[in-house]
């Protein structure tokens, strides 16, 4: 498990105590051992009074005051309660650096909330449109803004949902195919109105330039970029939904609000017995709010805001003529490119031209803006109602209102609140070729650390964009973060799908690129990723495509660890897209994913030598190209049942997220202690014996006290009396009992599994808690007529004729770059002749994965898992039917090849039957025993010997879960 250093610790604790009276204690850039210039920033000059300090009444002021003192001491810009409303950006350049050893710091006077905001509170409402309960309100002629905050949230704008098939998709817009629409070609301010996609991974805008009766023309190079690359407006790879946005007309729900800037009026509908004029309604103004920028030679240093809020922007590039091509996370195409003439077809998956306008992404701007810059903190600040990605740290240059792009090093975002932004949280990084392979070393971005933050609700408006963004970053620590309730990913790192790695992508050489940049010799600057301790929940509510914790080319050192994933709308958890190589994830909790782990590796990518190690799982597909050529490796990753997770992983759950010093009553605050309960054995025999422990582990800082703890029996078992525990258990301290159990004296299935579970009730502080834990212990028939065999450790029973295996188990496969069988067998050796039938009933099959196997199986030896040859088997699944798996020549003792049911809904129970007839060998299925469908053709088998075994087999398609296959009527004739 990953901790921090005691020392490390102490220190953090030293340096919080330093600044006790702050708005929040947290760490400084630099220590303030020297002489300290204190400023009050107070806008009426009646706040502190008392305090000692230079009093001044703007901030600009403050700004020029402090530049005059930071050279000589530790200076401390202290700003009153209140709400500064900027009309232009608040710029820092290398003149307001803290220098010769000294810092600044803009702060919060203690216990007040000083908001720097872009906006305009919007008074004077009048009644629009009684019956439809409009507002409107005059605002400055020719203002104009994409966001409105109402009391404090972000406001949608005034827009209809479409039906795909309403419209038809053409090279110069659309043609209007539903009569409902036609009203469309009478509304005013036309090139007002757009056009939102929501498709796969991306979410798309472009406006409209005129309509015309059914034909709508739409603005240029926006229409054109949109709709050619991939996961397109026109073509997505999943079509979401597609709006009609920024028009009076759309005004149809209430909250809704549409902005004429020609008119300088603002229309609001709203909600029922509502009246504006009762609101806080904020209406931004500026692009950005705070400019922190340099030059490369002299950047900005050793500034530090605590403390202060930073809200009300709009950014307004989508609703121009460049439109938001979207390519992912907040990239998208600013210029025309060539393009052949069917591009929306030809280009819908890409094309050669297309890939010339990667080099030349740009990155949405962020409201507040890090450039050129070192020793820049952030701590205790809340980025909120901000119209586009809230912080960004070292974006490309075309990202920051200064023109200056890049460089940014040793920066610090602790303990801030992200929140109700249209972009992401927080992005570090850039895209273009500076970011990867800086022309000048002083670009390189490096040592960015993202602590203790709470990112919630972001990228409402560019709905693809992550939580938190990092890509071409040296030593990005990312950790101890909470990022929850967003469309698309948590938390995402890397950027080029490999194909600005050395030597290239051979994908991408065959997509063209490098006709358009070269192939690169040397690594790019993303290496030494610390991603750790992050709870990362609610991800994925509008698009599958992504991840929940996701990482996007080579990584050198890169180290994912200890994170905890849950509500991810059952996508993907892990997921190293294209290119990755060089990533360990480790000791995650992924819970209630459809996908567990993810390489996106193919034949022609290097999505490669990265290693998955001890996490921890409750469901879902292990998709990993785990072989030669890619050789990324599963290993020690445990799969539990429910949410019945070992104290190992209970840990990750209770440490992720913000630490739990810090944790207010916005943040997740889990239980402070976990409970395992264990079995000695996993399996005995009738009237057998085995010992259960129940451990409770207290996670916290503090004692948990009145514990108690007792054991739920299945029928039929008893236990004998356990000791009651110490009813206190310190602070990182455990408690265990333990108790003998006897299973019943008779059972009458080949295997009965009997669940117990341990239960405990204890308090922390003033709160009582409760904990479960439950275990399985298995008692099993003697097996008196066939031989067992487990490549993985498995259990086997028999009751007459009846059988069962509970096995784990990778798979039986050994193609695709896998290599697994991993299998239990209960068998009947040398009994296949060179002419066998050999027939059996699956009664009953366990879904621990749609691929979990279980059915008949041929072998020469079923004791020499990946070398036996001969290997043949049918098998039913719970989700993909009845397959017909054998090996030939190409991987010797591994199966590689399959043919399956037409019908993929057949589950157990069903009939197996194979026939052998020297080396050709047929499959085939019944549903009721009478009535043979035949699986694909017979097939000759590589390396059958003349009498093989044969027997029935079970995999669980799972690195560590168990899964019970029961099996009735077995025979080789």
């Amino acid at each position: 498990m990953h901790r921090y250093p005691r020392a490390a610790t102490a220190a953090l604790a030293a340096a919080l105590a330093a600044l006790a009276g702050t708005a929040l204690t947290a760490a400084p850039a630099h220590a303030t051992t020297g002489p300290v210039a204190r400023i009050i920033v107070s806008p009426n000059g009646d706040h502190e009074s008392r305090a000692a300090g230079r009093h001044v009444t703007t901030i600009a002021e403050a700004q020029q005051l402090a530049r005059t003192l930071s050279g000589k001491a530790d200076v401390i810009v202290s700003l009153a309660g209140g709400t500064y409303r900027l009309t232009e950006p608040w710029k820092l350049t290398a003149a307001d650096s803290g220098s010769n050893g000294h810092s600044v710091t803009w702060q919060a006077l203690p216990g007040q909330h000083p908001v720097i905001s872009g906006g305009r509170q919007v008074t004077g409402w009048t009644v629009k449109d009684a019956a439809n309960n409009i507002y409107a309100a005059s605002v400055p002629a020719g203002a104009d803004s994409r966001q409105l905050y109402v009391d404090g949230a972000l406001a949608p704008r005034a827009a209809i949902t479409i039906s795909r098939s309403d419209v038809k998709i053409t090279p110069s817009g659309m043609t209007v195919v539903n009569p409902a629409l036609d009203y469309l070609a009478t509304l005013p301010e036309q090139s007002r109105i757009e056009v939102e996609s929501q498709d796969s991974f991306t979410d798309r805008y472009a406006p409209v330039q005129s309509i015309s009766g059914t034909t709508v023309t739409m603005q240029q190079p926006a229409w054109n970029n949109n709709n050619w690359g991939y996961d397109t407006l026109a073509s997505p790879f999943a079509g979401g939904s597609l709006q009609l946005e920024n028009s009076y007309a759309f005004l149809k729900t209430a909250g809704q609000w549409y902005l004429d800037p020609q008119a300088g009026q603002l229309y609001y509908k709203a909600p029922a017995g509502w009246t504006p004029t009762a609101h806080d309604i904020e209406l931004p103004q500026l692009t950005s709010l705070l400019q922190v920028s340099g030059t490369y030679a002299n950047p900005v240093r050793n500034i530090t805001f605590q403390g202060i809020a930073f809200e009300h922007s709009t950014w307004l590039v989508p609703g121009t003529s460049i439109g938001y091509a979207d390519q992912q996370n907040g990239a998208f195409i600013p210029s025309p490119y060539p393009q052949p003439a069917d591009f929306i077809t030809s280009c819908r998956s890409g094309c050669q031209q297309f890939e010339a306008t990667r080099s030349g992404w740009d990155q949405i701007p962020a409201a507040v803006q890090v450039s050129a810059a070192s020793g820049i903190t952030f701590s205790g600040d809340t980025f909120a109602h901000l119209g586009q990605v809230g912080l960004g740290i070292g974006n490309d240059a075309n990202a920051h209102a200064s023109g200056t792009g890049l460089g940014t090093s040793d920066i610090t975002v602790y303990h801030n609140t992200f929140t109700d932004d249209s972009g992401a949280g927080i992005v570090a990084g850039g895209i273009q070729a500076d970011a990867h392979h800086p022309s000048d070393p002083a670009m390189v971005n490096k040592d960015i650390t993202i602590s203790d933050n709470l990112v919630t609700k972001v990228a409402e408006d560019y709905k693809e964009m992550s939580g938190i963004l990092s890509t071409y970053v040296t030593h990005a620590v990312i950790t101890h973060n909470e990022v929850s309730d967003l469309a698309y990913d948590g938390i995402d790192v890397g950027w080029g799908w490999g194909f600005n790695d050395p030597g290239g992508s051979q994908d991408y050489r065959n997509r063209g690129l490098y006709n358009y940049q070269p192939v690169y010799t040397t690594p790019t600057t993303l290496k030494d990723t610390v991603v750790s301790h992050n709870l990362i929940h609610g991800t994925k509510k509008v698009f599958h495509d992504g991840g929940s914790l996701y990482n996007l080319s080579a990584n050198p050192g890169a180290v994912f660890d200890s994170n905890y994933i849950y509500d991810n709308q059952h996508t993907v958890g892990l997921y190293l897209d294209e290119g990755s190589r060089y990533v360990t994830m480790s000791h995650n909790v992924v819970q209630d994913s459809g996908v567990f782990a993810f390489t996106n590796a193919s034949s022609t990518n290097n999505t490669d030598d990265n290693t998955f190690d001890t996490n921890w799982y409750n469901g879902g597909a292990t998709q990993v190209a785990t072989g030669a050529p890619h050789n990324n490796v599963l290993t020690g990753n445990v799969q539990v049942g429910g949410t019945n997770w070992p104290l190992a992983a209970q840990q990750v759950i209770y440490e992720a997220g913000i630490e739990p010093a810090l944790r207010t009553a916005a943040d997740s605050r889990p239980a402070p202690a976990g409970a395992e309960l264990t079995a000695a054995k996993s399996s005995v025999g009738s009237g057998g014996t085995t010992t259960l422990t129940g451990t409770v582990q207290n996670f916290s800082t503090r004692d948990i006290t009145g514990l108690t703890l007792g054991l739920d029996l299945p029928a039929g078992w008893t236990a004998s009396p356990a000791a009651r525990p110490n009813p206190t258990v310190p602070a990182g301290g455990t408690a265990t009992v333990s108790w003998l159990v006897t299973a019943p004296a008779t059972v009458p299935d080949p295997l009965t599994s009997g669940a117990f579970t341990l239960n405990a009730a204890y308090r922390g502080g003033r709160s009582a808690y409760t904990a479960t834990s439950s275990a399985r212990v298995s008692v099993a028939g003697a097996v008196t007529t066939l031989r067992s065999f487990g490549s993985v450790p498995s259990v086997f029973g028999q009751a007459g004729d009846r059988y069962a295996i509970l096995t784990g188990g990778n798979d039986i496969w050994g193609a695709g770059g896998q290599h697994f069988d991993e299998y239990g067998a209960l068998y009947s050796p040398k009994a296949a002749a060179d002419t066998a039938t050999i027939t059996v009933e699956v009664t009953a099959q366990q879904a621990v994965d749609p691929w979990s196997k279980a059915g008949l199986v041929l072998r020469d030896d079923l004791t020499a898992p990946g070398s036996a040859q001969g290997y043949a088997v049918l098998v039913v699944t719970p989700g993909n039917g009845v397959s017909f798996q054998w090996q030939d020549a190409a991987t010797p003792g591994y199966l590689d090849q399959f043919s399956s049911s037409v019908d993929k809904s057949v589950k157990a129970p069903v009939w197996l039957r194979l026939k052998r007839s020297g080396s050709q060998v047929s499959g085939y299925y019944s549903t009721d025993g009478s009535t043979w469908m035949q699986v694909g053709s017979a097939i000759t088998l590589t390396g059958a010997t003349s009498a093989e075994d044969a027997g029935m087999i079970a995999t669980a398609h799972s690195p560590s879960a168990q899964g019970e296959a029961d099996f009735s009527g077995f025979n080789v004739a």
